[in-house]
């Protein structure tokens, strides 16, 4: 009774520290957004073409999930980007490819159509550096 108890109260506080900082977050990403690469038409059409292999599942105020976006900006891709909190069929997408519901996760699709799913932040940053970097 009293572990039920505690695990309602930390779910509740967790949930409220969420709906306090997330808007905060939100803002402070809005308002700093980064400036993208500025390429020439035919070379980002070729870098969006690249990109389009790629997907992103993401909870919206997730700090590691705004940092791998916020880098998305800064390299100019156009990465499709699937909320797998408030979505069940973008959860279930993920859990199913993937292997489990954590995000940041960069799916990406090769020339075979094979999938592979990529879960760090970090890694994923240094993965779309290497591949997108000018």
């Amino acid at each position: 009774m009293v572990i039920t108890a505690m695990k309602i109260f930390f779910k509740i506080f967790f949930k409220t520290i969420r709906l306090i900082v997330g808007p905060i977050i939100l803002f402070i990403d809005k308002i700093t957004t980064p400036k993208g690469i500025h390429r020439p038409e035919e070379e980002q059409q070729k870098v969006d073409q690249a990109a389009s292999n790629l997907v992103l599942y993401q909870f919206k105020t997730c700090p590691f999930c705004i940092k791998v976006k916020r880098n998305n900006k800064r390299l100019s891709l156009n990465i499709e980007t699937r909320d797998a909190q408030h979505n069940l069929i973008h959860r279930e997408e993920l859990l199913k490819g993937g292997g489990q519901i954590k995000v940041p996760c960069l799916k990406i699709v090769d020339d075979n159509g094979n999938d592979s799913w990529m879960y760090e932040s970090d890694e994923i940053v240094e993965y779309l550096q290497n591949r997108f970097a000018a």
